[in-house]
């Protein structure tokens, strides 16, 4: 066993004493050890009852034989970290808990590992971490949460970031906002939508690295603590067998993962960490890669924000077992890669099929023709910039319209909320990229605002920052190169026209090449934003968001 070197032997007398004083039997110290990653705390909704979930996970692996031994890691809640400062610490946060499992997982050799993940950057981190260590390892999440309920309609998240648009504006009264914000978030669980964290969720499922269900289950039903329980006794079987990470996680289930993204339109986000995950599995996918598989995958689920149905319809109507059915009978999904089951995705998926069409399409009968995301190019995004198409009204798929340019979130914020904004505006914010933020804010405030004020079918937001998996409309982030790298984006001026084609793919400014590479001559760097810290540290090593923002090596 892996773990022997740290207890057997004479000379690791030492080691066993202080195992002993963490009360280790010899019996327990005789079988595999595995180690429970739980990113529990008291801050995050989605987190916050981690710790029954490890504790069923932790019976099912005594079940089976083996010896559980629980770590922690951080998490950051991307709802509470937005539109302040803390927004800049959230995608950096990734890397930090990949960092933090493999350190315990290398300085303290277990067996194997279950990933206790639920929201938006600590399943990624998990994800590296695991394939960075590549022993045998599972992910069981905490589940989505319900909706809320309001005037006899589910809302989500989302809908508060909404209604403060709305509220500003004056549309709703200032008791209609604190009666939504109070009914949103019901309880338990990561955010109700389809947002980052089960658009992750979802996807770990369709890498083959959790259980099928994993990506739906509401987080308070009794069918997640059996899978939790189901999950601690299988990974005595993966460790058993030596199935790896790597060993699942092939270019086939890449592709596999962005099939199902297209499917269920996940969030932007998506296109940040599948790359991220990919490039520690020693697969180089970059934003450019996305676009074949949404050119021939469907789009099928209508989840908010880019529906009406929340993460609990998607789970009463097959799951995503269901859409993997349907995509692989359609030959858009391969079925022959391995799963945490022993078993294939074809043999896991046998019986599954859609069991509500309201809620999730046939390929024949789809939202949409194309994927839910979409890579646009162009001398804006020469590297590619990512926008959630299936959210996108129709009347704003294509748009031209001048720039209104500003060089952050806050200032982006007072200029829409001080009403400079106006139909046909294309709102552009720069220096929010991975180095420029630096950590790459979301802009669900701004994109939500727009919304609220019901803008969102006549006004643009371009930006090197990242958006919320809850946000909608002609958001289109990710610009790469970013402004901070000396990307095209960073000469954009007020009154440029910036013209936006999603489905023909482009975005450009309406300058001359001459123009751009004159403008370009003369930019000039800007000072750092934070230049002290764990931020500081990160600008300098991280690389551009078409490459899913990892570290340099």
């Amino acid at each position: 066993m892996r773990s022997d070197v740290m207890k057997k032997g004479l000379e690791k007398a030492p080691h066993r004493s202080l195992f002993r004083a963490a009360e280790l039997t010899d019996e327990e110290l005789a079988r595999p050890i595995i180690g429970i990653a739980n990113s529990a705390n008291e801050i995050i909704p989605g987190h916050i009852h981690l710790n029954t979930i490890v504790a069923a996970v932790k019976k099912g692996i005594l079940a089976a034989g083996g010896t559980p031994l629980e770590f922690s890691t951080i998490g950051v809640c991307d709802g509470i970290a937005m539109n302040h400062k803390g927004m800049k610490y959230s995608l950096g946060s990734r890397e930090l808990i990949a960092d933090s499992i493999e350190i315990m997982a290398m300085g303290h050799p277990f067996d194997g590992m279950v990933l206790v993940p639920n929201c938006d950057k600590i399943i990624p981190g998990m994800l590296i971490g695991a394939l960075r260590v590549n022993i045998p390892s599972i992910v069981v999440s905490g589940g989505p949460m319900f909706a809320g309920r309001h005037k006899g309609q589910k809302i989500t998240l989302n809908d508060v970031f909404e209604a403060v648009g709305k509220a500003a504006k004056k549309t709703i009264s200032m008791n209609e906002l604190h009666t939504i914000e109070c009914a949103a978030c019901p309880g338990a669980g990561s955010c109700a939508g389809l947002f980052t964290a089960n658009s992750m969720n979802c996807l770990t499922e369709a890498l083959g690295l959790a259980l099928p269900y994993n990506g739906t289950i509401p987080a308070v039903m009794a069918d997640r603590i059996r899978l939790a329980k189901e999950s601690g006794k299988l990974i005595m079987n993966l460790v058993k067998k030596n199935i790896t990470p790597r060993k699942i996680v092939t270019r086939k289930a890449i592709e596999n993962a962005l099939a199902v993204d297209m499917a269920i339109g996940g969030s932007s986000n998506t296109a940040l960490h599948i790359p991220a995950i990919a490039h520690y599995a020693g697969l180089p996918i970059t934003l450019k890669d996305i676009n074949p598989v949404s050119e021939r995958t469907p789009h099928l689920c209508t989840i908010a924000p880019a529906g009406t149905h929340a993460m609990e319809d998607l789970h009463d109507a097959g799951g995503i077992p269901a859409v993997m059915s349907e995509l692989l009978r359609n030959r858009l999904l391969h079925g022959d890669c391995l799963t945490v089951t022993g078993k294939t995705h074809a043999h896991n998926l046998r019986g599954r099929d859609i069991l509500d069409e309201s809620v999730i399409r046939r390929v024949k009968a789809p939202v949409h023709a194309d994927g839910g995301l979409a890579v646009l190019t162009g001398n804006i995004a020469p590297d590619g910039c990512i926008v959630k198409q299936g959210a996108v009204d129709p009347s704003m798929l294509r748009h031209s319209g001048p720039a209104k340019v500003f060089t952050s979130e806050e200032a982006a914020m007072k200029g829409i909320m001080g009403g400079k904004i106006k139909k046909g505006d294309v709102v552009v914010i720069i220096y929010e990229g991975p180095r420029g933020g630096p950590g790459m804010r979301e802009m669900l405030t701004p994109t939500s605002v727009i919304a609220g004020m019901g803008l969102d079918k006549d006004v643009a937001l371009i930006t090197d920052g990242r958006f919320s998996g809850a946000t909608r409309g002609s958001s289109i982030g990710h610009v790469s190169p970013e402004a901070a790298a000396g990307g095209p984006i960073a000469i954009v001026r007020d009154g440029d026209i910036v013209e936006i084609d999603i489905p023909a793919k482009k975005l450009n400014v309406r300058l001359s090449d001459a123009e751009i590479q004159k403008r370009l001559a003369a930019w000039k760097a800007p000072e750092p934003n934070i230049t002290t810290g764990y931020m500081s540290r990160y600008a300098k090593l991280v690389s551009s968001a078409d490459r899913g923002a990892v570290f340099e090596s």
